[in-house]
């Protein structure tokens, strides 16, 4: 073995504070049992940055389970995540290695914690992607790579973890690297080093294992001490997000952490918001000896001649180097929602200390994520990664996105305060030529709150059937009893779309499925004001009805009103079916134009063996019971 690697100080929680944000911050990241906490653990243990007591404790709650040590109880404080085995929530733990100081980020790797592991890298200078040398790269292992793409993480240390499952064999380890490397290169990753070790057991983390005597590349304690300090934000243009103002007897304070560049007393910024300039009074530190400069990276307080009055979010910067202004913005996506993204919805866009209200112009392309190529695509899937295109009702101001720095690094923000999304900002964007700036926006008021306050949610109700099967009839005999069962409920009827809306259609495949498109898109208006939107529509060709159910973008049910031709023919009170089997009507569905009949309906209503009244109750109860 040679000479570990060792703190020279264990930190004092009371430094905590202070360690973090001088500190160089490493994610470490892996998927799921890969080992990531369990390294953390072991590393902290190997080099004396535990406090006193916590062996003691993990031994304990490891003897109380049944369990050898488990470093990974070090970290895994919450009770949720010692019973599952998953770390949850993001951790920051201060971390020395000689004179040097780190934050561990210890994220998630479990998919359905990506939120948190997506706002806890968001600030790291380098990563470590640990990942299983016995199982190879997996799902996460992949997403986790893109992610450290999106973010902008470029320093990568790849730990092999569990090579002693494969017996230090230097063949089977380097093929799992070839792998691992084959697949940073598709997203344009280099890893710096590839580590093979066993956290577990200690091989290769503060001291050199003699079970791998043909490895000769840096331990993990060493590659970490090589990663290069990365604060390149004190050169650039200066640049401070105002978090607060405050007053104290005569003087107001601005405060902000510094993101870019280098500020002296005397120095002129501009206020963004304002576009007024003010001089640098003074720069003001807590617990901290007077100085008349400061740099990226520090909390500051401000003293400006004159006394302007920025407000939260504000940005102050140089002038001449002004950030980008736009109200388009191209921005990337790592969508955490459980539900697709469409163009259309609204959100708050957190950048910094500011938030503005952006909707979702457009979707530019999707990733797929089996072979990391791109398509255009009408929706991003959950989990999914994508380029989209946000607007805003004003211009944002922003840096575009840059490895290494804070610089665009924006978040998506639900009406419950959920982050949604991930979105390092690209830069402007800009309409293509022939191309208009409409696009849609969602409502202030969210089809939940909608649904508390009438006490049902929103639906599309789509009756497809032959002409003369009796969608209109049930359609509307079931409106009036949910009308008297409290239910806000309105019928689309195709006749009285062709009387206004769709006055100017014929009766072409191309025509019907425009009748069909305009039909859902009123459908859709009217569920998102949380109504229950029953339409009655011939809508005879299959994939009309898969676009009605893409458009309406909310519940969506298709309900086949199965009625027989010669019942439809019996019924013909308007001479529709005499006439077209005589060939005076042209592309009639059913005689000279075809039906496609549902294959799997979500409702199948056997008309024929049945009474309007009846075939009504059916659809009402089925209605009732998904809404509620």
């Amino acid at each position: 073995m040679s000479e570990t690697l060792t703190a020279t100080t264990i930190i004092d929680p009371i430094d905590r504070d202070v360690a973090l944000e001088s500190a160089t911050p490493i994610v470490i990241v892996g998927h799921v049992d890969h080992g990531k906490s369990t390294l953390i653990g072991r590393l902290l243990y190997d080099t004396n940055n535990l406090e006193d007591g916590k062996v003691a404790q993990i031994l304990e709650s490891s003897k109380k389970r049944g369990l050898a040590i488990e470093w990974s109880f070090l970290l895994d404080s919450l009770q949720i995540e010692r019973d599952q085995g998953v770390t949850v929530d993001s951790t920051r733990i201060p971390f020395r290695l000689g004179n040097r100081q780190f934050v561990i980020v210890d994220a998630p790797g479990h998919r359905q914690f990506l939120r948190n592991m997506i706002t806890g890298a968001a600030d790291a200078d380098a990563a470590v992607l640990v990942v299983d040398a016995n199982e190879g790269a997996q799902e996460q292992t992949r997403r986790h790579a893109m992610l450290l793409r999106l973010i902008g993480i470029r320093h990568i240390v790849v730990l092999l973890n569990k090579v002693d499952l494969l017996d230090f064999d230097e063949q089977k380890v380097r093929a799992v690297e070839n792998s691992v490397t084959e697949l940073l290169t598709q997203l344009e990753l280099t890893p710096s080093l590839f580590v093979p070790a066993s956290a577990r057991d200690g091989d290769n983390i503060a001291s050199r294992s003699e079970r791998s005597p043909w490895y000769k590349g840096p331990i993990l304690t060493e590659a970490l001490a090589a990663v290069p300090d990365g604060n390149i934000r004190a050169t650039l243009p200066f640049r401070l997000p105002v978090q607060d103002v405050y007053r104290f007897d005569d003087k107001r304070y601005v405060v902000g952490r510094i993101e870019r560049g280098t500020l002296r007393v005397g120095d002129e910024l501009t206020i963004g918001s304002q576009g007024s300039t003010a001089r640098v009074a003074a720069i003001e530190r807590w617990s901290a000896p007077e100085r008349k400069d400061a740099s990226a990276g520090e909390s500051v307080a401000l003293v400006l001649e004159p006394d302007v009055i920025p407000a939260r979010g504000d940005f102050l910067f140089a002038p001449h180097q002004a950030p980008e202004k736009s109200a388009r913005i191209r921005a990337n996506l790592f969508w955490l929602r459980q539900e697709p993204l469409r163009v259309g919805e609204t959100f708050r866009l957190r950048l910094a200390t500011a938030e503005h209200q952006v909707t979702v112009a457009s979707i530019d392309s999707v990733v797929r994520l089996d072979d990391l190529t791109t398509q255009q695509s009408d929706e991003v899937p959950p989990e999914g990664f994508a380029e989209i295109t946000l607007v805003a009702g004003e211009a944002i101001l922003f840096d575009p996105f840059s490895p290494g720095t804070s610089d665009g690094r924006g978040v998506l923000v639900d009406r419950n305060q959920r982050i949604v999304g991930g979105a390092p900002l690209l830069g402007p964007a800009t309409l293509a030529a022939g191309s208009h700036a409409i696009h849609p926006s969602g409502g202030e008021v969210s089809g939940s709150e909608r649904a508390r306050g009438k006490g049902h949610k929103a639906r599309v109700i789509w009756l497809t059937g032959l002409s003369g099967a009796g969608k209109s009839t049930i359609a509307r005999l079931a409106e009036r009893k949910l009308w008297a069962d409290g239910i806000d409920a309105c019928v689309l009827d195709g006749d009285t779309l062709r009387m206004g809306l769709c006055s100017d259609l014929g009766f072409t495949e191309a025509d019907r499925h425009e009748n069909v498109r305009r039909a859902a898109e009123v459908a859709r208006i009217l569920a998102q004001t949380g109504q229950v939107v029953i339409v009655a529509l011939i809508s005879p060709l299959e994939a009309d009805r898969g676009l009605a159910r893409r458009i309406a973008g909310v519940a969506f049910d298709e309900v086949f009103v199965d009625t027989s031709l010669a019942t439809c023919e019996e019924r013909d009170s308007k001479g529709l079916y005499r006439a077209a089997r005589e060939g005076k009507i042209e592309n009639f569905t059913g005689i000279s134009a075809p039906y496609e009949a549902p294959a799997k309906p979500d409702l199948h209503i056997i008309a024929d063996k049945s009474n309007a009244e009846q075939n009504a109750v059916t659809l009402t109860d089925y209605i009732l019971r998904k809404i509620r």
